[in-house]
C-alpha cells in the first residue's frame, strides 16, 4: 500500500467526480499544486505522520475528486484557515473521512518526546493564530469511552527505548542557540506560577492567549540543544503550562481544545518522568468528564491517576484524587462508595500537615477550603441525583458553608469562591429555601462579572434557570432574573 495519503477504495474512485469546492479554495489561495503538496508534507512531519509523501499528482486527484484518507483532509483544513484566516473546514473543502481513526480526536498520539515537542509546538501555535470558538473549538473531536481511556492507560508503559543516563550532554537537534541557563529556566517556572495565580484570580478567559505563547516558546526551547536535566525541567514546564492553557480552554467554554491540550500535558509529564504531575492532568481530564456528564470516564480517569501515582504523590494530591473520585461515584448514583472516598480525602488531607517536602505549586490550591468545598459538592451532586434528596443537600450544607467562609478570607482563589457561592445557592434551593439561595447567587455575581470565568457563568444561569422554574412566583426570583440578564448577558466570547 502507497504510504502517500491516498484514496479510499476502488469502487469509491471509480464514480468520482471534480471537487469543485477544493478547487475553488484551491485558486483563490495562489499555491500551485507542487506548494500545497510542500506544505502538506511538512505539517504532516510536524504531526508525526511520516508516511504521508504528497506531491503535484496527488494534489491534481484530489482536485478530480479522491477524497484522502486521514489526516490529509484535517491537514488541508488547517492550511486553508490559517491562509485565508477564517474557518475552512473538512466540509467547506468537499471533503468527508469515510470512518473517523481514533488519532481525529487528538488523543491516540505517540508516546515519544521529539513527536510530543512537535505536536505541542503546532497544536499552541495554531491557538494562537486561529484563538476563536470557530476553528479550535470544531476542527477537533471531544473524546469520550474507550477511546479517550485506552491510549491514556499507555501513560504507564515504560518506554521502548531504555532511558538515557544523566549526563549534561546536550540532546541531539538540528537546531543550535546558546544553552538554557539555570535563572532563565528558573524565570520560566515562576512565571508559570504567576500564571496559575492569575487564572485564579481573574478566570480563564483573560491570560489563556499569553499562557499559550509562553507554551509554544518552551516548545521552542525544548527543539534546541539541552542537557538532559535541562530538558526534563523543559518538559515539566511544558507539562504545567500545557495543563493550564487546557484548564482554562475548559474554564471558558473550549471543550475539544482542553481536551487535547490535557493529554499534550500527559505526554509532556511522562517525559519529564513526573508521574504526580500526570496524576494531577488526569484529575483535570476527570473533572471535565465529570463537568460533560461522563462520570464513568471520570473515574477511570482517577483511578488512572491513582494507580500511577500512590507510590510517589504527596499526601495532599492524593487527598484531591479521593475528592475527585467521591465526585465521580457521586455523579454516578454510588452514595456508599461516595461517602467513602470522602472520608478518605479528609483523612489523607490530615497526613498532609505532616509531610515532610514542599508540595508542588500545582497541588497548593487544594487547601482546606477547596477540600470541603469538593467533598460538599460530591453530597450536592447525589442530592440531584437521588431526586433531590433533602438528606443529601443537608450533609452538603455545613462544608459547603465552611468553604464559603474560607475562601472569603483568599483573595487569591476568586473563582472557587463564586463556585462555592453558586454551590450554597443550590444547596438553599434543595433544602426548599429560595431566599437564601438569593442572596448567594447575588454575591456571585458580583464575583463573576470580575472574573472572566463561562463557567461561572453559566453555572449562575443554570441556578438561577432552577430557581425560576421551582419559585419563579416570588419577587425575589424575579429580581434575580431581571439582575442575571444585565450584570451577565450571555455575550461573553472565549479567547
Amino acid at each position: 500500500m502507497s504510504g502517500n495519503g491516498g484514496s479510499g477504495t476502488n469502487a469509491a474512485s471509480a464514480d468520482k467526480r471534480p471537487n469543485e469546492l477544493l478547487t475553488s479554495w484551491f485558486v483563490r489561495s495562489g499555491w500551485s499544486k507542487g506548494e500545497l503538496a510542500r506544505q502538506v508534507n511538512r505539517r504532516a512531519r510536524q504531526l508525526g505522520a511520516n508516511h504521508i509523501s504528497t506531491d503535484t499528482s496527488r494534489v491534481r486527484r484530489w482536485l478530480d475528486g479522491e477524497n484522502p484518507r486521514e489526516p490529509i483532509p484535517r491537514i488541508l483544513s488547517e492550511l486553508f484557515s490559517e491562509r485565508f484566516g477564517c474557518v475552512v473546514s473538512v466540509e467547506d473543502l468537499g471533503l468527508r473521512a469515510t470512518r473517523q481513526l481514533p488519532s481525529a480526536t487528538g488523543v491516540d498520539l505517540p508516546w515519544t518526546g521529539p513527536q510530543t515537542v512537535a505536536l505541542l509546538s503546532e497544536f499552541s501555535r495554531s491557538d494562537l493564530m486561529l484563538a476563536r470558538r470557530g476553528f479550535l473549538g470544531t476542527s477537533l473531536t471531544l473524546a469520550a469511552g474507550p477511546s479517550l481511556i485506552e491510549p491514556l492507560q499507555r501513560w504507564l508503559v515504560p518506554s521502548p527505548s531504555a532511558p538515557r543516563q544523566e549526563t549534561d550532554e546536550p540532546l541531539p537537534t538540528s537546531r543550535a542557540r546558546g544553552r538554557l541557563s539555570k535563572p532563565e529556566l528558573e524565570l520560566l517556572e515562576s512565571t508559570t506560577v504567576m500564571f496559575r495565580q492569575w487564572d485564579a484570580q481573574c478566570g480563564g478567559g483573560l491570560r489563556r492567549k499569553a499562557v499559550v505563547g509562553q507554551l509554544h516558546e518552551v516548545t521552542d526551547l525544548l527543539q534546541e540543544p539541552q542537557p538532559e536535566a535541562t530538558a526534563r525541567k523543559l518538559f515539566k514546564v511544558a507539562a504545567e503550562l500545557a495543563e493550564l492553557a487546557g484548564w482554562m480552554s475548559y474554564d471558558v467554554g473550549l471543550q475539544p481544545t482542553a481536551q487535547k491540550y490535557f493529554v499534550l500535558a500527559l505526554h509532556a509529564a511522562k517525559e519529564a518522568g513526573d508521574r504526580p504531575l500526570g496524576s494531577y492532568v488526569l484529575s483535570s481530564m476527570s473533572r471535565q468528564m465529570i463537568h460533560l456528564g461522563r462520570p464513568d470516564d471520570a473515574l477511570e480517569l482517577i483511578h488512572l491517576a491513582q494507580y500511577g501515582s500512590r507510590d510517589c504523590a504527596s499526601p495532599r494530591t492524593q487527598s484531591m484524587l479521593y475528592a475527585m473520585e467521591a465526585r465521580a461515584y457521586a455523579n454516578m448514583g454510588q452514595p456508599g462508595r461516595c461517602k467513602r472516598a470522602v472520608r478518605m480525602a479528609e483523612d489523607t488531607f490530615a497526613d498532609a500537615e505532616e509531610w515532610d517536602e514542599p508540595d508542588p505549586d500545582w497541588i497548593r490550591f487544594f487547601s482546606e477550603a477547596e477540600l470541603h468545598g469538593e467533598n460538599s459538592h460530591s453530597f450536592r451532586d447525589l442530592a440531584y441525583v437521588a431526586g433531590r434528596s433533602p438528606a443529601y443537600a443537608s450533609l452538603a450544607e455545613p462544608l459547603m458553608r465552611r468553604a464559603v467562609d474560607l475562601f472569603a478570607e483568599d483573595r487569591e482563589h476568586q473563582r472557587s469562591y463564586a463556585l462555592n457561592l453558586i454551590g450554597m445557592a443550590t444547596v438553599h434551593l434543595l433544602r426548599g429555601e429560595p431566599e437564601q439561595s438569593t442572596a448567594y447567587a447575588v454575591e456571585a455575581m458580583g464575583i463573576a462579572k470580575k472574573v472572566r470565568s463561562e463557567r461561572v457563568n453559566t453555572r449562575i444561569r443554570k441556578t438561577v434557570d432552577t430557581a425560576v422554574r421551582d419559585f419563579g412566583d416570588l419577587s425575589e426570583i424575579v429580581d434575580l432574573t431581571d439582575r442575571l440578564a444585565v450584570e451577565l448577558p450571555e455575550t461573553a466570547e472565549a479567547v
